[in-house]
């Protein structure tokens, strides 16, 4: 069966939304199938080829979406007289919703065969030798192409990207996907079938050949021809365009920037890469130019003219200009197999779970499912409260509660409210404590304000639930103020949170930082704030590789929620990490530091706290983040 070949379209994937208003929907594939990196989010599921590999439907048939998107063109080199042309971004072919309608092909139907998937590589950046010296030479090369094909269908090939023009010959770029752009007033790359319906790409841009600068052209992206390089400026690379096929939104297939000299006689700039993960080009002696980005067919940046690099036979190599980014094949569909029991907030589908994740407020609505109860596992977040200011020695905000649980739902509404984080005050008092979020009928409690520069200003727990452990609800305390004559104390904390630091006072010092759901606010130091309390990890249920969920934790770990915000300086080193000890993660907001107005507001949908100002008349504390409602079921 065949496929209606057209230009396409590239991004990856985003929370759990498909996005355009043309898009088409396949019908429900009542198949499996094998291959590639498996990506369930809401109603479908994404197979995705990094590198090549086979697709294998091993029962059933039906339509699916695809992208195939191929490897960039390596830029060209510059030199004293010329800048190098970046590299044309790989052609794009595919179904995917994503991609503007002009350019789209229809969807492919597969049945019960293996098909070979090819991922190209990108192209590889030029660099000038001089004669007799030794090293790789002087040619890049275009990207390759990526391709599907089997029995039953005619082969998709989207075509690799242009190679760019260099200074020295060959001076034009090379046509692929999309074109590369030229060098030194000569032609630049075509782009695949343009213009039409079935184009992969746009040309490259072209270039100056008169002095001062020659800047070289921008290689061509898949929704923009790159711009011309002028007497004072290399072309931009063309744009790609956003796609979420994956679950996540990435942007493809964009050119690589233009290159070119740059002496005291004759100024100029570098060309950026396009959107989509094109390298952006260099000028200036011993640049290379930026590399595209793996995986999303992006071009090659050119480099700036020679000098930098040591030479084993001697003499001085130029810059190297950049290597395209490989690309990427995707196949997606519906899945008819994962149904929700329930609506509500952003739906996906992870580790045999259907999960309902509410940033916003809305309505928890359990399907009647013939009268039959829905038994669920929750994460509820109260909003964190802010850092206090201005002027500095101030405690940082407290993180809203944080409750996990499970329950049972009859079929019906359930209303949820998320809690806004808690705002600043502009004079010196005590900041604005978190607000409550509800869910399941369960109203959890925000941090507490941090305390401010007025004595004796201690921090302000949560009035309504945070100073007490009779409260079952409760969020983490404040961090104390530090000014004046007395040391002060943190706010006190619920059950479900920790208590805030205390100011390192009497006098000028750093103020306490606020409590975490996984430890206390640490207290000011001579001069510095504490470091906001610990926050926790989210539940195994809920660490979806593919959620922006939480914050990124210490090493490579994510999924960090609740942290405290970090007490704010009294000397121009800071800012002091919120979150706990090792980095400003779990969502706490840092404490500022001396001689700025910038706030350090706790990550939105993370209850965490935000971070007190730092010594300076104008500097307000950071807002809290707001809180977050997690809800999961058996699919």
């Amino acid at each position: 069966m065949g496929v209606r070949s057209t230009n396409p379209i590239q991004s990856f994937i985003d929370d759990f939304y498909r996005s355009g208003t043309d898009a088409v929907t396949p019908a429900p594939l009542p198949f499996s199938a094998t291959g590639g990196i498996i990506s369930d989010y809401g109603s479908y599921r994404a197979h995705i080829f990094t590198a090549s590999g086979t697709f294998a439907v091993t029962s059933g048939s039906g339509d699916v979406e695809y992208l195939v998107v191929a490897g960039g063109g390596g830029a060209g080199f510059s030199h004293p007289g010329a800048g190098g042309g970046g590299g044309g971004a790989g052609g794009v072919v595919g179904s995917d919703p994503n991609i503007p309608s002009t350019y789209r092909a229809s969807a492919l139907s597969l049945s019960a065969q293996t098909y070979t998937i090819t991922v190209g590589a990108g192209g590889n950046g030029a660099q000038y030798l001089s004669p007799g010296s030794s090293g790789p030479g002087q040619s890049g090369s275009s990207g390759v192409n990526s391709v599907i094909s089997g029995p039953d269908i005619s082969t998709i090939t989207a075509t690799g990207g242009g190679r760019g023009g260099n200074a020295f010959s060959p001076r034009a770029g090379d046509a692929g996907g999309s074109g590369g752009g030229s060098a030194d007033g000569n032609p630049a790359g075509a782009g695949s079938n343009y213009p039409g319906p079935t184009q992969q790409g746009f040309p490259g841009g072209g270039s100056s050949g008169g002095e001062p600068f020659r800047g070289g052209g921008g290689g061509g992206g898949f929704l923009a021809v790159g711009t011309n390089g002028t007497t004072s400026a290399a072309g931009n690379g063309g744009n790609g365009f956003p796609s979420n096929i994956t679950g996540t939104t990435t942007s493809y297939a964009g050119g690589g920037g233009g290159g070119g000299k740059a002496t005291p006689a004759s100024p100029g700039s570098a060309g950026s890469g396009g959107t989509g993960g094109g390298g952006d080009g260099k000028y200036g002696g011993g640049n290379d130019g930026g590399a595209g980005t793996f995986n999303t067919g992006g071009g090659g940046g050119a480099s700036g003219q020679q000098g930098g690099h040591p030479d084993p036979g001697g003499s001085p190599l130029p810059a190297k200009a950049g290597n395209g980014g490989s690309g990427i094949v995707v196949i997606r569909y519906t899945k008819s197999a994962a149904s929700a029991k329930a609506t509500g907030g952003a739906i996906s589908f992870y580790g045999g779970k259907t999960i309902h994740a509410f940033t916003s407020s809305g309505d928890f609505n359990v399907d009647n499912n013939g009268g039959s109860n829905l038994a669920v596992d929750y994460v509820i977040i109260g909003g964190g409260g802010a850092g206090a200011g201005p002027a500095g020695y101030t405690g940082g905000g407290g993180a809203g509660a944080y409750v996990t649980g499970s329950s049972t739902r009859s079929p019906g509404p359930s209303t949820v409210t998320i809690g806004a984080g808690g705002s600043p005050s502009p004079n010196t008092n005590a900041s604005g404590d978190g607000n409550t979020t509800t869910a399941l009928g369960i109203t959890v409690k925000g941090g507490g304000g941090g305390g401010g520069k007025t004595t004796p200003q201690g921090g302000n727990a949560d009035n309504q639930s945070g100073r007490s452990s009779s409260d079952p609800y409760g969020g983490s305390g404040g961090g104390g103020g530090s000014y004046g004559p007395n040391t002060t104390s943190g706010g006190s904390s619920g059950t479900y949170g920790s208590d805030g630091g205390a100011g390192a006072g009497p006098g000028a010092k750093g103020g306490g930082g606020g409590g975490g759901a996984g430890g206390a606010g640490q207290g000011g130091l001579t001069p510095n704030g504490g470091y906001g309390g610990l926050g926790v990890q989210l539940p195994s249920t809920f660490r979806d590789p593919k959620s922006t969920i939480g914050a990124p934790g210490p090493g490579s770990t994510k999924y960090w929620v609740a942290g405290g915000g970090a007490g704010g300086n009294n000397n121009a080193s800071g800012p002091s990490p919120g979150g706990g000890p090792g980095g400003p993660y779990a969502g706490g907001g840092g404490g500022g530091k001396e001689g700025t107005p910038s706030r350090f507001n706790g990550t939105e949908n993370t209850g965490g706290g935000g971070g007190g100002s730092g010594y300076d008349n104008n500097a307000l504390g950071g807002a809290g983040g707001s809180g977050l409602v997690l809800i999961a079921y058996p699919t």
